[in-house]
């Protein structure tokens, strides 16, 4: 059984980020198989990249827990949802969606710097994300998240494709500031790690990735979770991932076949 401790919970709700070390190790080859079936099977949901420059393509997909077993298998019976709900001061953890991420050896392609939150058909003060490397990361390659930044903004910063356009047209959302060009004013948390391990993050925490200038390919399992505040969210265009199939009303409760109910205390 995996322990959080208290100082690991406080510093997500401070900070938005936290390591956790060995967390998921006991599904590591589960969820390598699972990798492996979304890329010799990707789902309609697949986006792959490919970097202008020719380099190696990111491969990305979403919401296949129903379609592989051991995504299913690691969705119900890993201690993911125990850790969520302790994490996020939640009663309860409801299973949002997984995403699985390859970034090839050599591709030049960054993930810019963004919040989940306003991508996503869901609202509320309690979410996760599990970032779950399958191969060794080193920290020039891992993924990178500003501490604090979950409290930064109440609407979020607005939201944009790879290409730089907006995902919205609204003007609600504020411009995202230029971490990059002030890097030594954030607090910028980044981590060495083995295959198993997870960086946890709010939805709300501004995050990125650079390319992937090593040998070896970059393989993470994300899942993402909620906690008792969650809520639907209408946005103004296709979420990311897309659920055109439910219409519910803003502010419904974030119940439906699509969102399981996986732990509660």
């Amino acid at each position: 059984m995996y322990t959080l401790t208290p100082e690991q919970i406080t510093q997500f709700q401070e900070k938005g980020v936290v390591y956790l070390p060995g967390v998921f190790a006991d599904w590591v080859a589960p969820l390598r198989e699972a990798v492996q079936m979304a890329l010799d099977a990707p789902s309609p949901l697949e986006r792959s990249y490919q970097p202008q420059d020719g380099s190696a393509p990111f491969f990305q997909d979403y919401c296949n827990w129903q379609r592989f077993a051991p995504l299913h298998d690691f969705v119900f019976s890993s201690e993911a949802g125990r850790v969520a709900a302790g994490l996020m001061r939640s009663r309860t953890a409801r299973f949002f969606h997984d995403h699985i991420l390859v970034k090839r050896p050599g591709t030049s392609l960054v993930t810019p710097w963004h919040q989940d939150l306003p991508y996503y058909c869901v609202q509320g003060a309690q979410s996760v994300s599990f970032w779950t490397p399958l191969d060794p990361v080193a920290r020039e390659v891992s993924l990178e998240c500003v501490g604090g930044s979950h409290r930064w903004s109440e609407e979020g910063f607005r939201p944009k494709r790879f290409d730089g356009s907006n995902l919205y047209a609204s003007d609600d959302y504020s411009e995202m500031p230029d971490i990059d060009a002030h890097r030594d004013e954030f607090e910028i948390f980044g981590f060495t790690l083995q295959p198993g391990d997870a960086i946890a993050f709010d939805f709300r925490t501004i995050h990125g990735a650079p390319g992937n200038q090593s040998t070896t390919a970059r393989r993470v399992v994300s899942t993402r979770w909620v906690g008792d505040d969650a809520r639907w969210a209408v946005r103004e265009g296709a979420t990311s991932p897309p659920y055109p199939h439910l219409d519910l009303p803003d502010g419904a409760p974030f119940d439906a076949p699509d969102f399981p109910l996986v732990y509660t205390h």
